[in-house]
């Protein structure tokens, strides 16, 4: 039996009150913490307003937050291809709160820039994906081209002549043509757009011929017909354009880009808060009104474990090393 010792009666009153109150601290405490998310989060997003990842994660943020329980508010911190953002993210406190919308750029910077202020493997702890698309080697119907190697042929032909534009150095819509390039041995002149809209707008017009884009941003264009759709990069055909062959099928082997999106958090984030958005994301991933957006957009739901998460960026990263190398970039 533990005895209270005490010099006064005021003082044995105040040592037996305060060893009252130490499981009501406890209580209060691990109340506290199960109360977690008690307030709105924030969702750092490293690209601009109105481009495909915005698009997805504004979509995707909409149904977690009725999920998580608090609303997740997306905070566009584009910049320096995405690394502004990350470094934003991987420096902000690891309470639960900062989310960082973590996606195939994050594993494709490393081998464009050395010296990188953050490491997304070391810095971050991947939670989930949360959609995976495809980009569409699409071109100008003025061209009236309707296969890739009717593109090949006329690329070819036209040397130097043909211009394809991007959303700027290192994203995939450049990385993807200057794959195809290599593959294909095909040379036409790359024009960066800072407004990716503006890029595949351009060839909609004909003022460009031809780009790799994303499906959220293309298929509009594509179903309407201002844009003729040639392949998917991905190793699958989209469902959204079933009778779209990929590039592989079009006779060009080992060809695969599919652009995803996750969420990871801050390295250090504790485990029970990572849980928590794990639970969340499934939530909003299973949602049928998600999954038809997702849809009609051209984008799949596509969730991982944390642990999954994780190999897939490690491998993503080493993939992209390769691509970059292949493709004759040089670091900065």
């Amino acid at each position: 039996m533990n005895r209270i010792h005490c010099n006064t009666w005021s003082h044995c009153v105040v040592v037996v009150a305060a060893v009252a109150v130490l499981p009501l601290l406890t209580v209060t405490t691990a109340a506290a913490a199960d109360e977690y998310p008690s307030k709105p989060g924030r969702l750092i997003l490293p690209s601009g307003a109105g481009s495909s990842s915005d698009i997805m994660a504004r979509i995707f943020s909409q149904r977690f937050s009725e999920a998580w329980g608090q609303p997740l508010v997306v905070d566009n911190r584009a910049g320096a291809a995405g690394i502004i953002g990350a470094e934003i993210a991987a420096r902000a406190a690891p309470d639960g709160y900062t989310i960082f919308n973590f996606g195939i750029g994050q594993s494709i910077i490393p081998a464009l820039h050395k010296n990188l202020p953050y490491n997304h493997l070391r810095d971050f702890a991947p939670i989930s994906t949360f959609a995976m698309t495809p980009n569409l080697l699409t071109v100008t119907p003025s061209l009236g081209i309707a296969t890739v190697q009717e593109f090949i042929s006329a690329a070819k032909g036209n040397a130097g002549l043909w211009k394809y534009s991007s959303n700027g150095v290192g994203g995939t819509p450049h990385l993807s043509m200057e794959l195809f390039k290599a593959a294909t041995g095909i040379h036409i002149v790359h024009v960066p757009y800072k407004n990716s809209s503006q890029g595949f707008s351009d060839v909609a017009g004909g003022q460009i011929q031809t780009c790799f884009f994303t499906l959220p941003g293309v298929l509009p264009f594509v179903k309407s017909g201002r844009m003729r759709a040639l392949a998917v990069s991905s190793v699958r055909r989209a469902e959204q354009l079933p009778t779209v062959p990929t590039v592989i099928e079009s006779g060009v082997p080992d060809f695969d880009v599919t652009v995803w999106q996750g969420f990871a958090v801050p390295r250090g984030t504790p485990q029970n808060h990572v849980a928590k958005i794990y639970a969340a994301m499934m939530k909003a991933v299973a949602m049928p009104e998600l999954k038809q957006r997702f849809f009609e957009i051209g984008v799949a739901a596509t969730p991982m474990t944390p642990g999954d998460f994780a190999k897939f960026a490690s491998a993503e990263t080493a993939k992209w090393q390769k691509a970059v190398t292949l493709s004759g970039l040089k670091s900065e």
